[in-house]
């Protein structure tokens, strides 16, 4: 029996992302990923320079680094990429379904993005994701950063510690948070109440905000999809934060009113 053609795309689909493979670039970001053994690692060029300063992340990893000049070097980088001599190509990470990877600590915070395709702004967000303990970064598969060499250098190492999770539809994954218990934010700078203000009562519960783009901010219908849409207070009349500075004080915001119920304060 012939396959369907959306059955033949499906799989098409399946294969080239399965082939698909990201260059890592900068000392940082190359070591934290050979130390990574969750990384399929698969190329490694560098400098003798940089291949000394990398000598133990290389010996753990036990890969075969390439030498290379770094007036002439040949990974297919991007011209203004800042790769301190150093340069992996590996698969992208599989950090396996939403369901398994959210819930598992006590009062999880999960963080949404909503159209935002700055790599430096995601990996900033992965560090403070890290920093914070959130449980994952979420965003769709398409109109998002993908993993690339500049969010990976953003991230500082974040990374391939911080699970970061692409979803087909931002609407259905809020949906789903849902039904796991949690009780989803949407930051939005209009919002008549605070994130402070949303948590009273349910502080220790499982939270998961969700930021738009900087500029549009959230679509209309992740609007209606979340439980509330929120602020975050400013001293003066009048504040404003980029996106990833937004995710780190609504992370700090939410966590701590967990830790206040946690150790007893009110």
């Amino acid at each position: 029996m012939k396959k369907p053609k959306w059955v033949i795309e499906k799989e098409r689909r399946r294969k080239a992302a399965g082939a698909e493979t990201v260059w890592l670039f900068g000392l940082h970001a190359v070591r934290d990923a050979l130390c990574n053994p969750r990384r399929e690692k698969l190329r490694l060029i560098v400098t003798k320079n940089a291949r000394d300063k990398l000598a133990e992340a290389i010996s753990q990893a036990g890969i075969d680094p390439e030498l290379a000049d770094a007036r002439a070097f040949p990974a297919p980088l991007d011209p203004g990429s800042v790769h301190q001599g150093a340069a992996l190509e590996v698969r992208p990470l599989d950090w396996g379904r939403m369901e398994d990877v959210v819930i598992g600590r006590p009062a999880p915070r999960v963080v949404l993005l909503d159209r935002v395709t700055d790599p430096h702004n995601v990996g900033a967000i992965l560090r403070s994701a890290e920093v914070f303990g959130a449980s994952a970064v979420i965003a769709t598969r398409h109109h998002a950063a993908p993993e690339t060499g500049a969010l990976a250098k953003a991230a500082s190492g974040a990374l391939e510690r911080q699970p970061y999770l692409r979803v087909r539809n931002l609407a259905e994954a809020i949906g789903a948070l849902q039904g796991m218990g949690f009780v989803v934010l949407g930051l939005d700078g209009e919002a008549p109440r605070s994130i402070e203000q949303a948590l009273e009562g349910r502080r220790a519960g499982a939270v998961a905000l969700v930021l738009g783009a900087e500029g549009p901010g959230l679509r209309a219908r992740t609007k209606e999809a979340v439980d509330e849409l929120v602020r975050i207070d400013f001293a003066g009349g009048f504040g404003s934060l980029n996106v990833s500075n937004a995710a780190a004080v609504a992370l700090y915001a939410s966590r701590r009113q967990a830790e206040e119920v946690t150790s007893g304060k009110t």
